[in-house]
């Protein structure tokens, strides 16, 4: 999903330069980011006075702040956790012991596996830190889109061999990558932008890592579907995502007409050229369902438009093509009562010339009634019919 959206700062020649690796490029030197380089000299500023304001006086008060061993400046970018004793780190590794995979420590040093690293949908803040680290500090880093990736690497100063892994060359690059992993290397797994394995390739690639004993680390962090879903105003306890749907008119509408009945809010993704036809077949195969269409999340121009699926439909109907990356959200089918004198009229006509079970399956198609409750009710007609 889409281009991170940030201008780089000003850097120091060659930071931040990254260039798609080559074959035999896996270990090679290159110059670290500030995020690996280690144990940094301590500021000057860790033992000096801070001036601060008393609030009734009006005065500026001295104090002078002692330096500690836990000082952030004292450890590098990336400090202790607070509350962290001598024993944390062996309890920790214990309990993945018994998991069956080491725990990745709180070092800049990674230990083998690959990690799967969700990356920013459109911001380019909007990255964890732990997905800064592993970004730099991993081995090579294995993205969807070498171009895309390597703009959000250089916005945060960050330069690692960049391997390319997508639709086209899965195939081939997979097992290359199983075999470094096998090696001890440790490789980042990112997507153009969002979470990986979110409608992309990467499930295969981590699928084998998995079956061939590599340790596989998820790191959390932006999504579309749930950045769309939290923006919407839409039951959110129960949804189904279903990626995109079809270019071709006639099978979207098939995955539509299978979709109807799903008692869930809907997420999909949608490309800009087909949202109006999409939208038209939506309010025609799902009714008046309220629903939302969530355009360049996070991004400069970002834009969410409620509605009516068919209200939505008449005005990207009559509206300019728009751009960007775009989700809908589609509230979940309403509950329907079933009519059960309907129910019990079409069943005393079906039981006679059909089994229960064929029959109660064929009412319920009929009157959009639960099956089970069809079933139910088709078997107390036949007694009381034996009767």
């Amino acid at each position: 999903m889409g281009a991170v959206e940030a201008s780089p700062p000003e850097a120091e020649a060659g930071a931040g330069e990254v260039a798609e690796a080559g074959e035999g490029a896996w270990f090679r030197s290159r110059p670290k980011s500030p995020l690996s380089q280690g144990p940094q000299p301590r500021h000057k500023s860790a033992g000096a006075i801070l001036t601060l304001r008393d609030r009734r006086s009006g005065k500026n008060v001295g104090r002078r702040r002692k330096p500690s061993q836990n000082d952030s400046s004292a450890g590098g970018p990336f400090p202790p956790s607070p509350g962290r004793g001598p024993g944390d780190a062996e309890d920790e590794t214990r309990t993945q012991e018994r998991s069956g995979k080491p725990f990745p420590s709180a070092s800049d040093v990674l230990v083998p596996g690959l990690y799967v690293v969700a990356t920013p949908i459109g911001n380019a803040a909007d990255v964890t830190l732990r997905a800064l680290k592993v970004l730099a500090n991993c081995d090579a880093i294995v993205a969807e889109d070498t171009r895309v990736t390597s703009r959000l690497l250089a916005i945060h100063g960050i330069s690692r061999p960049l391997f390319s892994y997508n639709d086209h060359n899965a195939a081939a690059m997979r097992p290359k990558l199983i075999a470094k992993l096998k090696e001890g290397a440790k490789l980042a797994l990112v997507s153009d932008a969002g979470t990986p394995l979110v409608s992309d390739p990467g499930y295969k690639l981590v699928r084998e890592a998995q079956e061939t004993g590599v340790a596989v680390y998820p790191l959390p962090g932006a999504s579309a579907v749930l950045a769309a879903l939290t923006a919407a105003g839409l039951p959110t306890d129960r949804f189904f995502f279903g990626g995109f749907l079809s270019a071709k008119a006639g099978e979207r509408r098939s995955e539509l007409e299978a979709l109807r009945a799903v008692p869930a809010t809907l997420v999909l993704f949608e490309a800009p050229q087909r949202l109006a036809e999409s939208l038209s077949d939506m309010a025609d195969l799902l009714g008046p369902r309220q629903a939302v269409v969530a355009r360049e999340l996070t991004k400069l121009h970002e834009e969410v438009r409620r509605g009516p699926l068919p209200a939505l439909a008449d005005h990207y109907a009559q509206t300019e093509q728009p751009k960007g990356e775009i989700t809908l959200v589609i509230a979940p089918p309403p509950e329907v009562t079933p009519d059960t004198g309907r129910v019990d009229q079409l069943l005393a006509l079906a039981l006679p010339f059909m089994p229960v079970k064929s029959a109660s399956a064929l009412v319920a198609e009929a009157t959009g009634a639960s099956r089970r409750e069809v079933y139910l009710r088709a078997l107390r007609v036949k007694d009381e019919g034996e009767k």
